[in-house]
C-alpha cells in the first residue's frame, strides 16, 4: 500500500505477508500479488529488529508455495523487495507489468545521484528510466512475461487462474522445511 510507509515492506509487513501466505498454500488457495514496492524500509530500527530475517520469511513462503502464483507489477518493483514479491525468480506462475511500471534495481534518481554524482540530474534519470526502469527490459530479460493494459488484468488473471487450476507440484519428501526463525 503506498499510502503506508510509501510501500515499503516493514518487519510487520514481511511477517504478515510470510503468514498469509503460507496460509493460502496450505488450504490450496491461489496466490494473485499486486506488487508496488519501492523496496525494504531503511533505517536502524528495522536493520537491529532483523528486517533481513523477516524478509527472509517472506522470500522463503513465495518461494515453498506450490499453489498457483499471479504476479501484476502495478508501479514500482525495486530491488529485494521485488525479488520478495513473488516474482519469476520464486517460481511465479504467470508474471505481467504494467506499461508504466519500473522493474529496477533502485529509482532512477537514487541511481543517477549515485552513477553521476548530481550532476545533468535531468538528462541522466531519463536515459536511466529508459535504459534500465521499463517493463520492456524486464520482458525482454524474462522477468515479466508480458506488459498488458491495466483494464486487461481482470480478464487475464481469471484466465491463468482457469488454466493453473490442475497445476501440481508434489513436494519434496522431507521431515520439514528449514523456514528461516
Amino acid at each position: 500500500n503506498p499510502l503506508t510507509l510509501a510501500g515499503c515492506l516493514d518487519i510487520d509487513a514481511s511477517i504478515k505477508a510470510a503468514r498469509f501466505v503460507r496460509f493460502c498454500d496450505a488450504f490450496n488457495i491461489p496466490l494473485v500479488t499486486f506488487v508496488d514496492v519501492p523496496g525494504f524500509l531503511p533505517g536502524t530500527g528495522q536493520e537491529y529488529g532483523g528486517i533481513i530475517r523477516h524478509g527472509a520469511k517472506l522470500l522463503f513462503a513465495y518461494a515453498e508455495a506450490n499453489v498457483p502464483k499471479v504476479t501484476v507489477i502495478t508501479r514500482k518493483a525495486y530491488g529485494g523487495a521485488y525479488d520478495v514479491m513473488s516474482s519469476k525468480h520464486l517460481r511465479g506462475d504467470c508474471n505481467y507489468a504494467w506499461p508504466g511500471a519500473e522493474v529496477a534495481v533502485m529509482g532512477a534518481k537514487g541511481a543517477v545521484k549515485i552513477l553521476y554524482g548530481g550532476k545533468d540530474v535531468e538528462q541522466h534519470t531519463k536515459d536511466y528510466t529508459s535504459r534500465f526502469a521499463n517493463p520492456m527490459v524486464s520482458a525482454q530479460r524474462g522477468f515479466v512475461d508480458n506488459i498488458i493494459d491495466p483494464q486487461e488484468t481482470r480478464r487475464i488473471i481469471c484466465n491463468d487462474l482457469r488454466m493453473l487450476r490442475t497445476k501440481h507440484l508434489p513436494n519434496i519428501p522431507r521431515k520439514h522445511s528449514n523456514l528461516p526463525l
